[in-house]
């Protein structure tokens, strides 16, 4: 197997005056994220611009590069009808869909400090997004990954089809895993209807791997020797139209 890793990440921070607290939480953060994907933080720009950004406000962004040979980029041409479609569980509402959930926070003036499960509601839409960089890399030692997707902004409307090639879909079963209860309750809340949500958000399922049949034991014991939970979501079919989608079935 070919080897693939991370390799750096850079980060931008801005605001309009610099707050220590504040600026060494996120970058805690943003060390331990390198950390977890096996990159090293090799600088960034930090800038103070009161003229641009006012009050608490802040820009954040960063990037990251990552290294494999150019015969083994994963890039979906390897997918075959028949190949199995796998879920990774996500830690929560990892990155995406925030825009509409501070809408909904906004309108319906949901107290964040009100009691939801083991937490509170504030907390629980903010826990860390999941990194599979790790189990992803050990995966790959040892099995030939066709596909993977990254269910971010898009969810699974947009993502997935995206890894898939012409005149093929994937066919899932939405029964194969539980939204956890922060979707339900944004769901509820918005008053969104389900098409809106899995164009939105990851609804428990951070990441997809497509795999082909004979890897799956194997496939999924790694996985599990690493701490992912796994979902067996579907399969790969056939389609007469050209543009890759997604089935959904019962």
């Amino acid at each position: 197997m070919s080897r693939r890793r991370t390799l750096i990440f850079l980060d931008y921070f801005a605001t309009g005056k610099l707050n220590n607290t504040q600026a060494e939480a996120i970058f805690s953060g943003i060390v331990q994220g390198c950390e977890l994907a096996g990159a090293a933080l090799i600088g960034g720009e930090t800038a103070e611009m009161p003229g641009i950004y006012q009050g608490d406000d802040y820009d954040l962004a960063g990037f990251c590069v990552g290294a494999v040979e150019k015969e083994n980029i994963i890039d979906g041409s390897n997918v075959q009808i028949g190949d199995l479609v796998i879920g990774l569980a996500s830690s929560g509402m990892h990155s995406n869909g925030y825009s509409l959930v501070r809408y909904i926070i906004e309108h319906t003036k949901a107290d964040l400090q009100q009691k939801f499960g083991d937490t509170t509601l504030g907390k629980a839409l903010l826990v860390p997004t999941r990194i599979y960089v790790p189990a992803l890399l050990t995966l790959m030692k040892t099995v030939k990954v066709h596909a993977l997707a990254h269910i971010t902004g898009g969810g699974f409307t947009e993502k997935l089809p995206r890894v898939l090639p012409k005149n093929t879909q994937a066919t899932l079963k939405r029964d194969r895993w539980v939204w956890p209860d922060i979707f339900h309750w944004v769901q509820q809340a918005g008053h969104l209807d389900e098409q809106e949500m899995l164009r939105t958000f990851n609804l428990g399922i951070g990441m997809v791997v497509i795999i082909s049949p004979h890897e799956l034991d194997n496939t999924l014991d790694l996985l599990k020797a690493v701490g992912e939970k796994t979902f067996i979501l579907g399969h790969i079919e056939s389609s007469s139209q050209e543009q890759p989608s997604i089935q959904w079935v019962k």
